[in-house]
Order: structure tokens, then C-alpha cells, then sequence
């Protein structure tokens, strides 16, 4: 299985797209690689590599259930079993389905001893695949991005990210991904199989929060973890500093605030490649010198 990375952080707003966009920029300074935004619900790896329009669209379906009335015995298993209420059921009447609160789980399908329910599909978002050259540097971004106004994120993070792997199988590349916010179902989905989590964060006390609770989560997993204090200078990181210790964390690193990263952020561009001689750029490369041999295989 080729070498899969993961940035995480819990709180939004932390910096982990701006971590893992410079260091899949500097990896594309090597090999070719695959970048994969699982922020399926507001995606903005594209932004901040200056993506102007994202690649091929492919849908990405989930299960959804058929009922064939003619054989329904009307005994609700089907509705027993739903535990998001998609399936509503009222006394002697057939039951019906709402698909936007459907997660296609499959468990009405198991439930239904009588075959009345079959396998059907629908379309929840959609996966962009979009070749990404700045100078030197080329890799593939892979774009999750959400329906508007669907329940369910992990079902389409669980999709692109299935499709991510398979495609970093079969070209034998590395891939990154690239979380969204918080430390819900779809959180750990996006980590599985990951060689290394890379847990970003700001010296907040939000971010401390988040941070241990990701940190719960990691360790839960038996994953290898590093934490990122982004943003460093803007408020105390002593206590970060700690919580990696308490948490056993491999390796803590800090990436300083500074005004070129937020002029790359505006304009598009990887502040190691629009600043390179700065501060904040030596410490991003100092960050991707101790991940190549795990990233780069």
C-alpha cells in the first residue's frame, strides 16, 4: 500500500489546508503524488493552490432502498432498524423514504426478510480530479464536494476517500489527505489506513480543545501522530507543547505567523513557493524534511 498522510485538526480555521497544500506542493517537487480534499461540505485545497476551475466531475452514489410494494408485508422491520428516520411508516400503511435523510447503510435491506426491498442508488456529491502544475511542482488534487443541503457527509468521504486509495494503488503514489473540521464519524473515516496523522492547530484555547479531542481519537486508533502548532507567536503554545507530551505525541512542530503566508493565502499560491526565503516557508520545508521518509516511501 503506497505511504498515506493525513492533516486533521478538530477546531476549523486551524491551517490545515495551508500545511497540507505547502507540503503537497513540495512533494511535487519530487513525484507525482495525489492530494485529496475530504472537506467535502466547503473544500478549499483549489483556492489555495490557485485552481481556478476544478477537473472532471464523477458522481459518487450510495445505496438507497427500492421497496416493491407487492411483496411488503407491512411489518415495519424495515422502519425499526432505520436509526436516521428515513423510513416512515404509519399503522397499515406502506412505508416510504425520505432520501435526504436516507445514509444508505444498508440496514432496512438486511432487515426485510420478505425481498421487498431492493438495491437502488443515489447521487449525494460528486469527485473532481484536477492536475495541479505550479513551476516545478505537479500532482492531482482529488475534490470531494458535498450536495447542497445533504444530511450526510461520511457516506461521500467514505466514497472519494475509497476512490482516492484505489487510485493511489493502482498509479503506486503517495497520498495526502486533507480533513474537514471537527471529530465526527466522517473525521475518522478520513483518517483510516493513515501511516501518519498530522494533527494542525493554533495557540488558542479553542484549538487547544480540539486538539486534544483529536488527539482522543488517534490514540484510540493506535495512530502515529505528529501535532502542528500553526500560527505560533499569536498566543501561548506552552500548554500545546504540553498536551503532546501527556498525549505521547511523536513529534511537535511549530510554524510561525507571518505576513507572506497571509499574502500567498490571498493570492493563491504556497508561501514556500510566493516567499521562500521566509521565516514561516524554512519551517514548513524543516516540517516536510522530517516527513519524507514516511511520505515519500
Amino acid at each position: 500500500m503506497p505511504p498515506l498522510v493525513s492533516f486533521t485538526g478538530g477546531k476549523g480555521g486551524t491551517g490545515k489546508s495551508f500545511i497540507a497544500t505547502n507540503i503537497a506542493y513540495l512533494l511535487g517537487l519530487e513525484r507525482r503524488h495525489l492530494l485529496a480534499d475530504l472537506d467535502v461540505e466547503a473544500p478549499n485545497d483549489h483556492i489555495l493552490l490557485g485552481v481556478k476551475e476544478l477537473g472532471e466531475k464523477e458522481p459518487v452514489p450510495i445505496f438507497f432502498p427500492r421497496i416493491d410494494y407487492s411483496k411488503c408485508t407491512l411489518c415495519g422491520a424495515c422502519a425499526k432498524v432505520c436509526d436516521t428516520g428515513a423510513i416512515i411508516m404509519s399503522k397499515n400503511r406502506p412505508p416510504i423514504v425520505m432520501p435526504r435523510l436516507c445514509s444508505g447503510c444498508k440496514a432496512c435491506l438486511y432487515a426485510c426478510v420478505y425481498d421487498a426491498i431492493k438495491p437502488g442508488a443515489r447521487i449525494i456529491g460528486f469527485m473532481h480530479t484536477t492536475p495541479v502544475t505550479i513551476g516545478e511542482s505537479a500532482f492531482t488534487l482529488i475534490t470531494g464536494v458535498l450536495h447542497q443541503g445533504e444530511e450526510h457527509t461520511a457516506p461521500l468521504v467514505h466514497g472519494v476517500k475509497s476512490r482516492a486509495l484505489r487510485r493511489a494503488r493502482e498509479d503506486s503514489v503517495p497520498l495526502l489527505v486533507d480533513t474537514g473540521a471537527g471529530t465526527g464519524n466522517s473525521i475518522s473515516i478520513a483518517i483510516q489506513y493513515s501511516d501518519l496523522v498530522v494533527a494542525v492547530t493554533e495557540p488558542t484555547p479553542l484549538g487547544l480543545h480540539d486538539l486534544r479531542a483529536i488527539l482522543e481519537i488517534t490514540r484510540g486508533l493506535g495512530m502515529r501522530t505528529w501535532v502542528v502548532l500553526n500560527r505560533a507567536g499569536i498566543g501561548d503554545s506552552d500548554p500545546h507543547r504540553r498536551l503532546a507530551r501527556e498525549y505521547g505525541v511523536e513529534h511537535y512542530h511549530e510554524v510561525p505567523y507571518a505576513k507572506e503566508a497571509v499574502e500567498a493565502y490571498v493570492k493563491g499560491v504556497p508561501v514556500v513557493a510566493y516567499a521562500p526565503n521566509s521565516r514561516v516557508a524554512e519551517k514548513i520545508r524543516e516540517l516536510y524534511d522530517l516527513m519524507r521518509p514516511i511520505i515519500a516511501g
